[in-house]
């Protein structure tokens, strides 16, 4: 083949290329936009889940009410419910001091309500009964968004009474298992009320409405560490009695051994 003939020869070749990946490049564009439009429709019934989803909720949180009030009535019969629900509750518990643990113990009901909307926020109220430490019957934190709909939160002023602030005490505080825990700034679990600076990421209030809230009894039950190691001792400690024991026996049982071998032999010394 000649010198001019290979070089058409790869003019072609090149320009066959180049043909090939404006083909392609093509194609691709026309599968990009097609994949948008796709990508559109689902949008639009992801939407139109969402709306679906929240008549569904809206519908079953109605439903649900009349079961909660029940419940209320229920949890009111049995003394210190609320605080031994918190005190189990792993996350609750770390923000609980012990004077924490004394106010609690005046807390007589709580409520979790969500907006009609849901979306737009929910309440959690706390209702104590006569106590030492504060004037309020109820203490309420509310979520919502405002009106650029950005989450916000409110919540009710506590009224101390002289001396009483535990938002104020040390903040060197005890655990139910006695062990303590130091704190840089004072630190209560009321605080939370005045606590506003992040109403989006309100992890205590998260917390209480969808975990304790929808079903408070399964922390209520979760048994104390403290009987379960004391109840574990006592079996360590009656194990060691009847090891003890048996040893006894076992020592008794050689010593009469001893013993008649040591007639025998007498025996047949005679």
């Amino acid at each position: 083949m000649s010198a001019s003939a290979a070089k058409v020869s790869k003019k072609e070749l090149n320009s066959n290329h180049d043909g090939a990946d404006e083909t392609s490049e093509k194609e691709q564009q026309e599968a990009i936009e097609h994949i948008d439009e796709v990508q559109n429709e689902i949008d639009r019934l992801n939407e139109q889940a969402s709306e679906e989803i929240l008549k569904v909720e809206q519908k079953y949180n109605k439903l649900r009410q009349p079961f909660f009030q029940k419940r209320s009535e229920l949890i009111a019969k049995i003394p210190n419910f609320w605080v031994t629900t918190f005190v189990n509750h792993p996350q609750v518990s770390a923000l609980l001091g012990e004077e924490d643990e004394e106010a609690l113990h005046y807390l007589s009901r709580v409520e979790v309500t969500e907006f009609e909307d849901i979306k737009s926020g929910y309440r959690i109220d706390f209702y104590f009964d006569e106590n030492p430490y504060f004037e309020n019957k109820l203490l309420s934190k509310e979520f919502h968004l405002n009106e650029s709909g950005d989450p916000s939160s409110k919540s009710t002023e506590i009224k101390w009474k002289s001396g009483k602030d535990l938002t104020k005490r040390s903040s060197q505080t005890q655990n139910k298992a006695g062990r303590k825990r130091q704190h840089e700034e004072p630190e209560s679990f009321f605080t939370w009320f005045t606590d506003h600076a992040d109403a989006g990421a309100d992890e205590l209030g998260e917390v209480i409405k969808d975990d304790i809230w929808p079903n408070p009894l399964q922390y209520y039950l979760v048994p104390d560490m403290d009987d379960e190691e004391g109840e574990d001792e006592d079996e360590d400690e009656e194990g060691l009695e009847d090891i003890d024991e048996e040893g006894d026996e076992d020592g008794e049982d050689d010593e009469e051994d001893d013993g008649e071998d040591g007639e025998d032999d007498e025996g047949e010394d005679d």
